[in-house]
């Protein structure tokens, strides 16, 4: 198998590590295998692929869309180095408002699966970082939804993984609401 799947601390979001393949021209991975991901659990239908740029120290999240639009997504780090988080906001969930974090760079090759029901953001830790990722639902700005980055309720641990500084972020993500604040017809 040329994927190993490896359980975080919150049920459903899992840290998919492929096999590489180096040599002296180069490396090869598969990225994405719809039989081993669905025999692992991973059965969403990927139909949005994304690529982002950030400089260090942007920070970018903590965002969602809402139900019916509601996306799962796998995300890996191209180029670069990032800080990558997941927030449960399934309403029912035994770890809602609970965060699990995993680094994804160029290195280590990883892949992040983030299952619908969960806010996503990630800091920049290299000079720059790119990302791609696939997404089961297409984007619908009237779903778009955000979490301030910093809600003390939540209390990611961003310094830990690089953040000793105010991070550069958009004014959309600013102004990010607490989870408390979202009212529960907005949340998964």
């Amino acid at each position: 198998m040329p994927f190993e799947f490896e359980k975080t601390n919150i049920e459903d979001v899992i840290i998919v590590k492929p096999k590489v393949f180096n040599d002296n021209r180069g490396f090869f991975l598969e990225s994405y295998k719809k039989t081993d991901f669905y025999l692992n659990g991973i059965k969403d239908e990927f139909n949005q692929d994304n690529h982002s740029k950030s400089t260090f120290g942007v920070l970018r999240g903590l965002h969602y869309q809402k139900t019916p639009h509601a996306q799962a997504k796998l995300i890996r780090c191209i180029k670069g180095k990032i800080f990558d988080v997941a927030v449960d906001i399934r309403q029912n969930s035994k770890t809602f408002g609970k965060w699990t974090g995993v680094i994804l760079s160029e290195e280590n090759k990883n892949i992040f699966y983030i299952p619908e029901g969960f806010a996503h953001g990630f800091l920049t830790l290299s000079d720059t970082a790119e990302l791609l990722y696939k997404a089961s639902g297409e984007y619908c700005p009237q779903s778009e939804m955000g979490i301030c980055w910093n809600d003390s309720d939540i209390n990611i641990d961003w310094k830990k993984y690089g953040l000793e500084f105010e991070p550069i972020l958009s004014d959309k993500d600013k102004k990010q609401p607490m989870l408390k604040d979202i009212k529960k017809e907005d949340l998964l």
